[in-house]
């Protein structure tokens, strides 16, 4: 490739209705969800885009997340050369401590940029695809549980097989009612997994996890608060279905953490709290030597951001459990990509063409932006 230089970033905060509320153990989103979306300019006339999705009870503000990319990684990227991709994400670490969501989005609009330069797909440059699709996960969250089952059957129509409940939201007795009834509606080959976005008492957590494990789910996630690590222990130690960790691990040291003292049985990656795909794949990596298997998680992202992950586990034999990236096909009024993001039949298809694969729409950016930065 010929030298590239990054010429020209602008922010564009993004204010995106969706169609139904969505509850969980750690808070509601309804009405609209706000992302920053970063475009990167080259002297090449080639253009990077990235998605950043924070949410303020998990990873941090839209406010937070704006001001890191716009102030304190600006000065970082313009001018700078696109293909030094880990020599800039060491000097993001430097510039700001903390959030990964607005790492993330620079990390992906700087692969996009070299996999357009080299031909390549992000998967490519990440080493080389182990998977050519990945199967999709839903997230049975509406607080209308008569609407979710309606929409549940839907996708179980469309080719749809893995349904992830939120739970720890409604009181433990509806929690059971609702696995009751997936359960009796649901063909037997859909699987049930249980989310309770740290919704649980730790004390109370084990008796009632053991009620839940008669609806034999794949996994439970992160029942307790992520900061609650033994407890989190002593519950993966005492079921027999494998408990999932989240919110307990943001960081390589957390997954060194959880896997050296078995707190978990697996564990879901998601780029937007570890701060991109390499770091993603550093935690993925870790849980590889302790034989923990990896799930990719997402946030309220739109396609830009789904496409990232999608390279990510298409490269990482480790995340082998599934995607949830439906939001921008189930979740979102409209997504930002000019061509729907690649969920077919149930699986999520990897691009095979370069950086990450499908253009963005940038009209429809313009159109959702509340707030630009240039």
């Amino acid at each position: 490739m010929n030298p590239i230089r990054i010429t020209a970033l602008t922010v564009y905060v993004t204010r995106i209705p969706v169609r139904i509320k969505r509850r969980h153990g750690s808070g509601d989103v309804e009405g609209s969800v706000k992302n920053a979306i970063l475009k990167l300019e080259t002297d090449a006339g080639i253009t990077g885009w990235g998605d950043a999705a924070p949410w303020a009870v998990f990873t941090g503000t839209i406010e937070a997340c704006t001001a890191a990319l716009n102030v304190y990684l600006r000065p970082i990227l313009v001018g700078a050369d696109p293909t030094r991709i880990e020599e800039l994400m060491g000097k993001a670490d430097h510039a700001v401590v903390g959030h990964p969501e607005a790492k993330a989005a620079m990390e992906m609009a700087l692969f996009d940029i070299v996999g357009q330069a080299s031909g390549l797909p992000i998967a490519e440059l990440l080493g080389g695809r182990c998977r050519d699709d990945i199967p999709l996960s839903f997230s049975v969250a509406d607080p209308d549980f008569d609407r979710d089952m309606d929409t549940v059957k839907r996708l179980y129509g469309e080719g749809l097989r893995l349904f992830k409940m939120k739970t720890g939201f409604a009181g433990h007795a509806q929690d059971l009612t609702r696995m009751e009834r997936f359960r009796k509606e649901i063909p037997a080959d859909a699987e049930l997994r249980i989310d309770y976005n740290q919704g649980m008492e730790a004390h109370d957590a084990i008796r009632q996890l053991r009620d839940v494990e008669a609806f034999k789910p794949t996994f439970i996630e992160q029942p307790v608060p992520g900061n609650q690590r033994a407890a989190l222990a002593e519950i993966t130690r005492a079921l027999d279905t494998p408990v999932l960790a989240d919110e307990s691990v943001f960081t390589p040291t957390d997954a060194l953490t959880v896997a050296s003292q078995r707190m978990a049985d697996l564990v879901s990656t998601k780029i937007m709290k570890h701060g991109g795909m390499l770091a993603g794949r550093k935690i993925a990596a870790i849980c590889e030597a302790a034989g923990i298997a990896c799930y990719g998680g997402d946030m309220f992202e739109t396609g830009i951001a789904h496409l990232a992950g999608t390279h990510m586990i298409a490269a990482t034999p480790n995340i082998s459990l599934g995607c949830e990236f439906y939001q921008a096909t189930y979740f979102l009024e409209r997504d930002l990509l000019a061509e729907p993001f690649p969920a077919i039949k149930g699986r999520v298809v990897v691009p095979r063409t370069p950086g990450l694969g499908i253009k963005v729409d940038e009209d429809r950016v313009r159109h959702y932006a509340v707030e630009t930065f240039k």
